[in-house]
């Protein structure tokens, strides 16, 4: 499982979309950054997390960092290599999972050169911020697994990118037509992770979400094995 981790991880870098999503996002970042930091002379570093340039790019960038996950291995003939590996279906999907993670790892650790900048400036809320990552993490996983599930469905990247935009916007905008739609609205959970506050609620919903989208994977990728 650990080599294919790491393959996968490589696999980022050895194209583009690995460089592209750091890129885009921290340039989406430095926006958020200053206008909800810089501009008000605040030392709030979590509010750059919550700001609207950090979330629209996030939402169209998760799409692009998950959609050749399966729909690739699909569309190139190399699925049926991978549905008869020695390793368990299972672990193709959480090695696919976890390297994607790696990603978003990776880049939320770039953020902290803001918060250093931050720190020469002014003193922030040290615990708070660190909340605010865990969510921020927990946040992008949810939507990693999500979007792994969408292009496991499908061999076209682009119908696996416009699903998982999809379920991101939907599960944004529902609770502003019912507010009973809030306990499932991403964002709002994560708003909460914000104020530095930990809900063992929201957290418990993501990790749901996470494992559901997962088992729905390992499900489907195993109907296609066994049909195989």
């Amino acid at each position: 499982m650990w080599a294919l981790i790491k393959k996968e991880f490589k696999s980022y870098f050895y194209s583009p979309i690995g460089y592209v999503f750091i890129g885009i996002f921290l340039i989406a970042f430095s926006v958020s950054f200053y206008f909800s930091v810089i501009q008000y002379g605040s030392v709030n570093f979590e509010y750059t997390f919550n700001s609207l340039p950090t979330i629209l790019i996030l939402a169209f960038m998760v799409p692009a960092l998950t959609m050749r996950s399966f729909s690739e291995e699909r569309k190139t003939g190399t699925e049926q290599l991978l549905l008869t590996s020695p390793l368990s279906i299972t672990k193709i999907v959480l090695g696919k999972f976890i390297a994607a993670t790696l990603i978003a790892v990776i880049t939320e650790i770039c953020t902290l050169m803001y918060f250093a900048i931050l720190c020469y400036f002014g003193i922030p809320h040290i615990t708070t911020v660190l909340v605010t990552l865990l969510g921020f993490l927990l946040f992008m996983m949810t939507y990693i697994a999500f979007g792994i599930f969408a292009s496991s469905i499908t061999e076209n990247q682009i119908i696996s990118v416009l699903l998982t935009v999809a379920f991101f916007i939907i599960t944004w905008i529902l609770p502003e037509f019912n507010s009973s739609f809030e306990s499932i609205s991403l964002i709002n959970l994560f708003y909460k992770f914000t104020l530095g506050q930990i809900d063992i609620a929201d957290t418990v919903t993501y990790v749901t979400v996470i494992t559901t989208c997962l088992l729905l994977t390992i499900i489907f990728m195993q109907r296609r094995k066994s049909v195989r």
